[in-house]
């Protein structure tokens, strides 16, 4: 097993290193600084981040941290509510919807309120004299997680760099000056609201407070330390720092709050404790230089980042800035290194906004400006928050799914409690929306939150990590209690349809969509919609598949291998389009952002292409028809139409809809626009262009399966295969030239290309390496 083990580590660590020598250099610039928040550039350790402007005079750093957020943990079940399930049901069978969404609304539905995940407040930088600076460059390295910012002041050359360090969980900030002259600026550190900055020390400010203090629902306690670690420091107000200093000054910033930030959500602290750990990360930078923290945090995020390279050709615009390119882009240009980069930027945001024991990237990942943000940049679990995790294990990032696992394990305890106040049923549940506090009951209008699947969603996560890592450990310990109370809530929440014998969810709905009845009644509630039957027959496979793999033959099993033979299936109308409701209804948004029938064909494997065709034909009916009336028209819903079409082996318009994205559905600094800002697109668009090049739902890995001629030619190394395989493939005018393929696992591979099987069952050892090519 050791020597297993070190096969396997060198083979790896030789495609790291192929991956990162094949990576040309990675990064976002603009000649000019950020005029808009939508224009400056993040960074982040997954806890700790920082949005950074490149002012010239005034330099800003909007801070964030993780688990600062207004609200507390309550209960929000409405009790009882369970006695009325029986009437729901019948009022919905009988056809009667108006009367069903009334009951379900006023019986079920606990109020609409999740109070916001907030601003940490402003690390300011002031320079005097520096307004007329020239040959400005701020730019973001993808390579090295480092914001900079270079400009001249006349004949002297002035460098900043920003980054956030997951070894010290601190944001450093260093300004170099090429002068033997000292230089002066000021330091801030602010926030809008129920905060108080104070001097901490001779080189030290402190900002503290909490969140919505002396408002309803006030939230967590908060204190972040600025300190001059680099630089000399002249007395001044209680509420700045004036540092003078030749050659470099650095300052560095700790935070943390009453939730307990940085620990993750199975070992929190007592908030007293929680808080204090600002003070002593802060204490553990004395006696450390920027040089030294830097290397460090440079050789951890290349550990992550260096893991997968790309280049799709086309760089003839590599040399004009970012927001250049994006209009060239906009205006109809082909930029494929522009797409590479907009990949590895998905990938970086991964990497700067989840890593172990922090919290998972919420709706904007980890960085937000707002008091109260745009949907309260929380935990949306009816495809937000999954589709950040999309790229986590195909990307080669299967550490950063690590805090997504935590909030999913953290809702169980609440689910269970909502499962049996809602509904008299066993096991777990979670509904459309969630907060740090892991509240599972359905909240506000039955419009969006009477849907009981986010939870048995969040449970495909669990198994997809099994599936590429082959952790058994992970299986057993983990993955198998989540699945197995997922589960055991929808054997008893599941009915048979009086019509059809089936057994089908409810009351329940189709994501924020509604349809209207034939005596034209707008209505959304209704049993057994498409994406709950999807995703119940994937959990109840998923199930079978874990247990098969840890020897668990059992009257449970039975249950659910029963449960699945007699659950309602996909359903196609008589227009030839995938039902989306138990009925064809006529549709009041027919383009409408979310598309959650489709969920069998991404992220599900229920309908493919090969194994059913008529299901995929109708899969593509219903997607053309939505994009016929405007579907796709937010960010993350142009994202996921990216998969679609690639499952389907489309790669025309997978590549078509990938550049819309870019053109129509992306900011200046890359984020994506949903709009406002969401970052689930950008993270959904590199879990599409992932999809594009490999693809290993089935029974074997399919190389390039959705290749467009956009990028005819290129290569990408270190992406990951279910089965535990890492892949680096090369091609050349659409053609393959060679595959590479490391077996982490030992498992049989087979392998195709367009049709043409490269090889079939081959057994690998751990560690080996298959190389594959056309004919040979």
């Amino acid at each position: 097993m050791t020597i297993l083990r070190s096969m396997l580590f060198a083979a790896c660590a030789v495609a790291f290193a192929a991956a990162a020598a094949a990576q040309p250099a990675r990064w976002l610039w603009y000649k000019q600084p950020a005029a808009t928040w939508n224009e400056a550039l993040p960074v982040g350790n997954g806890r700790l981040g920082a949005m950074v402007f490149g002012g010239m005079r005034k330099e800003r750093l909007q801070l964030n941290e993780d688990s600062l957020w207004a609200g507390s943990p309550v209960d929000r079940d409405r009790h009882g509510a369970h006695e009325h399930l029986a009437k729901a049901r019948e009022l919905l069978f009988a056809g009667e919807y108006a009367a069903a969404e009334a009951l379900v609304q006023q019986e079920f539905m606990s109020e609409r309120w999740v109070r916001s995940h907030q601003t940490l407040g402003d690390l300011l930088l002031e320079f005097p004299g520096h307004s007329e600076a020239t040959e400005y460059r701020r730019q973001l390295d993808l390579d090295d997680g480092i914001a900079r910012t270079l400009y001249r002041l006349g004949e002297v050359t002035f460098r900043r760099e920003v980054f956030c360090s997951a070894m010290e969980q601190a944001l450093v900030v260093s300004v170099f000056c090429d002068s033997s002259e000292p230089f002066e600026f000021e330091v801030g550190l602010t926030r809008s609201e129920a905060a108080t900055t104070a001097r901490f020390d001779q080189r030290t400010l402190r900002l503290s407070g909490r969140a919505n203090a002396g408002k309803e629902h006030e939230g967590t306690r908060f204190v972040a330390f600025a300190r001059v670690l680099e630089g000399e420091v002249a007395a001044d107000d209680a509420t700045t720092l004036r540092v003078r200093a030749t050659g470099q000054a650095t300052i560095v910033l700790t935070a943390a709050t009453s939730f307990g930030s940085g620990i993750g959500l199975q070992e929190q602290l007592e908030p007293e404790a929680a808080l204090g750990n600002a003070e002593i990360e802060l204490g553990a930078l004395e006696g450390r230089t920027a040089g030294d923290i830097r290397r460090e945090h440079v050789a951890d995020h290349r550990g992550l980042f260096d893991r997968v390279a790309i280049d799709l050709g086309g760089d003839a615009l590599r040399g004009l800035p970012t927001d250049i390119r994006m209009a060239q882009v906009a205006r109809g240009a082909n930029d494929p290194d522009l797409s590479a980069t907009h990949f590895q930027f998905g990938r970086y945001l991964m990497i700067a906004s989840s890593r172990r024991l922090c919290m998972p990237a919420n709706l904007q990942g980890l960085w937000n400006e707002h008091i109260d943000a745009p949907w309260n940049a929380d935990y949306h679990i009816n495809i937000n928050l999954q589709m950040n995790y999309w790229p986590a294990e195909v990307c080669n990032l299967s550490e950063c799914h690590e805090p997504f696992f935590d909030l999913v394990q953290a809702l169980v305890p609440s689910g269970q409690r909502t499962a049996r106040e809602l509904y008299d049923c066993g096991g777990w549940v979670a509904h459309h929306v969630t907060d740090q506090w892991a509240f599972t009951s359905p909240i506000g209008s039955t419009q969006w939150g009477m849907w009981p699947m986010g939870g048995a969603w969040c449970t495909a996560h669990f198994m997809e990590h099994w599936r590429f890592t082959g952790d058994e450990l992970f299986l057993r310990e983990r993955a198998w209690p989540i699945l197995h109370g997922a589960a055991e809530f929808f054997l008893d929440y599941l009915v048979p349809d009086p019509k059809t014998g089936k057994l089908v969810s409810g009351p329940s709905m189709s994501p924020e969509n509604s349809f209207r009845t034939v005596d034209g009644v707008v209505a959304h509630v209704t049993m057994g919609p498409a994406m709950d039957q999807e995703i119940v027959h994937e959990l109840f496979t998923n199930v079978l598949e874990a247990a098969a793999a840890l020897g668990i033959d059992d009257e449970f099993t039975a249950r659910v291998g029963g449960a699945l033979a007699k659950l309602q299936g996909p359903q196609i109308g008589s227009d030839g389009r995938l039902l989306e409701w138990n009925e064809e209804f006529a549709e009041p948004e027919p383009g409408h952002r979310h598309m959650s029938h489709l969920y069998a064909l991404f992220p599900g494997a229920q309908i493919d292409l090969a194994r059913t065709p008529e299901l995929a034909a109708a899969a593509r009916k219903s997607l053309e028809y939505r994009l016929a009336h405007g579907g796709g028209h937010t960010g993350w819903s142009r994202a996921w139409i990216i998969s679609f079409f690639a499952r389907l082996r489309d790669a025309k318009l997978a590549f078509r809809n990938h550049h819309d994205l870019l053109a129509k559905s992306t900011l200046p600094n890359l984020f994506d626009n949903h709009p406002p800002f969401q970052i689930d697109g950008n993270f959904g668009a590199t879990a599409g262009v992932a999809e594009m090049l490999l693809q290993s739902h089935g029974d074997r890995l399919e190389f390039l399966p959705a290749l467009p001629i956009g990028w005819r030619t290129g290569k990408v190394a270190g992406l990951c295969a279910r089965g535990g395989f890492v892949v680096d493939l090369e091609w050349k005018d659409m053609r393959l030239v060679t595959a590479r393929v490391v077996s982490r696992l030992g498992k049989p591979l087979s392998a195709g290309w367009l049709g043409t099987e490269l090889c079939r069952d081959r057994a690998m050892a751990a560690g080996e390496v298959a190389t594959l090519k056309p004919g040979g």
